[in-house]
């Protein structure tokens, strides 16, 4: 087996309306949270914005980031930009968002990155509910990725990475759908597709105990994802705690059982992203940015 590299990354979502200039935010990453890689959220430089604004927000990052020595080393759709697209119920809105996720392709390679990822897509109830609406909308999500990933590979992206969510509206919320699903993705596709595998993530309802089992998850998918997206979590999955000294008392995210579950069974690098989140309530927003370093402080002891 050969030897693993990992990467440690921070997710960008917690900085979202708290920390908004790159003046702000690329600082308080280098300096204050002690990290140079990021995970680059959709919701920073909505794809939506017009070209103008998106161009001079990607211009003040980068003079950040390079004066800061921060790069970014992928980047994912966010909680903003989690919405129905390409599965959405009108079709308008399913060819307005396969250009939207080009125009994030075009922003990830502006930032100087390879990778890019996102859920799948996100089903109506309705269409969940519905069989043959179900397949329609999956069979047309792929298309739109094959399309979207084309796209990516002619202006520089090497991999784009989805994530296996939490109920089957999202997709993906078993361990055999999610291998099932990600084989599809790349049958005759144009680009590497990738699974980003969420240790919070899994179906609860699943009578298989393995569908919320962090560790069978990365043994099982093995060759398949080539990304983690790492926090505290209980057995219910309560998730995106951060990695504070009270939080790991409880939760069952252990680095040590992590690795060596990687390590057994995944014959590729693995980017380590940590994803937290914090609600809109006091301390949690208050202490956010303290919370995010004290996680890269405890993961940089095993990585």
């Amino acid at each position: 087996m050969k030897d693993h590299k990992f990467e440690l990354s921070i997710n960008t979502g917690f900085l979202v309306n708290r920390y908004t200039n790159p003046d702000e935010w690329v600082p308080l990453v280098s300096n204050h949270i002690g990290i140079k890689n990021i995970q680059f959220t959709a919701d920073l430089i909505n794809p939506s914005l017009p070209n103008e604004l998106i161009n001079k927000k990607i211009k003040e990052t980068n003079d950040e980031m390079s004066a800061h020595g921060v790069k970014v080393s992928s980047s994912f759709t966010g909680a903003f930009t989690r919405l129905n697209n390409l599965t959405h119920p009108d079709e308008d809105f399913r060819k307005y968002y396969e250009n939207w996720f080009k125009i994030f392709a075009n922003i990830t390679v502006g930032l100087g990155s390879k990778y890019m990822g996102s859920h799948f897509a996100i089903l109506t109830q309705n269409d969940l509910n519905n069989d043959d609406r179900k397949q329609y909308l999956q069979e047309q999500a792929i298309n739109s990725w094959h399309k979207i990933g084309a796209y990516a590979q002619d202006i520089g992206i090497e991999e784009i990475y989805w994530e296996p969510m939490s109920i089957s509206r999202e997709f993906g919320e078993t361990i055999d759908e999610a291998i099932k699903l990600n084989d599809e993705l790349n049958n005759n596709s144009p680009i590497p597709f990738s699974m980003c595998l969420d240790v919070d993530h899994g179906d609860l309802e699943s009578p298989n105990p393995q569908d919320t089992d962090p560790y069978i998850w990365i043994e099982k998918c093995n060759s398949g994802f080539n990304m983690l997206h790492l926090k505290q979590s209980s057995s219910n999955k309560g998730g995106h705690w951060p990695f504070t000294e009270e939080n790991n008392k409880e939760g069952k995210v252990v680095p040590e059982k992590i690795i060596e579950s990687i390590k057994k069974s995944h014959p590729r690098d693995v980017q380590m992203v940590l994803e937290l989140s914090f609600k809109e309530r006091q301390p949690s927003d208050r202490l956010a940015a303290d919370h995010v370093k004290e996680s890269v402080a405890y993961w940089k002891n095993y990585i």
